[in-house]
């Protein structure tokens, strides 16, 4: 399914080279669903009439950034649901049942042989394949009424890319602190700008793995308090330490390395004609907020027609601690 960007825009833009520190940051993007105070500036025109045209209610399909799965969103889409809302969360592939969990992870560990171990499945994991799956997600859930596309973090390539493919059947696009690509190629470009020189994510440790296996890896069920502090400051910054601790559970220990690097712009003849809503996170020391608005600003630039409707959360990467919040800024969306 590998796509050609014929838009102008595109031509002679080639991938800048590879930074081992940024693409490591590009990989610990982790998934979760959160709480804070919004701001928001009005919906697009027209959702309400595309939704009629198309019947039935919206539901909201949910794509985890990296290290996240389907389970990360529980809290989220239990929250939808309560207020009336149709909801589901996706797997990736190579996550959620298709996870690398290996012995070697668990306790006790072995980190040796946890550096070692092959992930079967995310080794030969591209960012095509995520778009391939969702968009059959896509084609399933929109017979029966409109889809609301959600992306967090990463996941925002995933939604982008399918919005390229199927934007008659997707009713709305939400990014959630997620990564919008249009003059940028790639979720590693957006790494390498000025705007993305606070990220707190390169000093979260590590597992040096073997290039060969071609996943970034993280031990998350590491019992070294530094790193517990690390990963919190950088991903949850503001949340309580038990509340942390089980988004941390939720977090799986391989992402592609290909995903964040593959080409993942948006393009505005088929993507920039879908109605879309941007979340800021804006304590977010992931994602900095700077990026994220140069991410705003440069796909209004590319489809002045069609600008992001923006909603601003105070909440880090992992979103607001209570998940009611986000449940009724998405539920403003429609």
């Amino acid at each position: 399914m590998a796509e050609r960007h014929d838009d102008a825009a595109y031509a002679g833009d080639r991938p800048r080279p590879e930074r081992r520190r940024l693409l490591r940051a590009a990989a610990v993007l982790a998934g979760a669903g959160g709480a804070g105070v919004l701001a928001a500036t009005a919906d697009h025109a027209g959702a309400a009439d595309r939704r009629a045209g198309r019947g039935g209610r919206p539901t909201f399909v949910i794509v985890h950034g990296a290290n996240g799965n389907a389970y990360s969103f529980a809290p989220l889409v239990a929250a939808l649901a309560e207020a009336g809302h149709r909801a589901m969360a996706v797997d990736l592939p190579g996550h959620g049942p298709e996870g690398n969990f290996p012995r070697s992870y668990q306790a006790p560990q072995n980190p040796a042989a946890f550096a070692a171990v092959p992930s079967p499945v995310l080794a030969a994991t591209t960012l095509d394949d995520n778009v391939r799956h969702v968009v059959r997600i896509v084609r399933r859930v929109a017979r029966h009424g409109p889809v609301v596309l959600v992306g967090h973090s990463m996941g925002g390539a995933t939604i982008t890319r399918a919005g390229n493919l199927v934007p008659d059947l997707i009713e709305r696009l939400v990014y959630l602190s997620a990564f919008c690509c249009v003059r940028l190629r790639s979720v590693l470009d957006c790494f390498l700008t000025p705007e993305a020189a606070s990220t707190l994510l390169p000093r979260i440790p590590a597992v040096p793995t073997p290039e060969h296996l071609g996943v970034s890896r993280t031990n998350w069920r590491s019992a070294d308090p530094e790193f517990i502090a690390i990963a919190k400051e950088a991903l949850a910054a503001g949340y309580s330490d038990a509340a942390f601790l089980a988004a941390l559970n939720t977090f799986e220990p391989d992402e592609s390395a290909a995903v964040s690097t593959d080409d993942a712009r948006g393009r505005p003849r088929t993507w920039g004609r879908i109605p879309r809503t941007y979340v800021r996170y804006t304590a977010d020391r992931a994602v900095p907020l700077a990026l994220q608005d140069r991410m705003i600003a440069e796909a209004d630039a590319a489809t002045p027609s069609n600008p992001f409707a923006v909603r601003s959360v105070a909440a880090p990467h992992l979103g607001p601690e209570d998940p009611r919040v986000l449940a009724a800024v998405l539920a403003r969306s429609l």
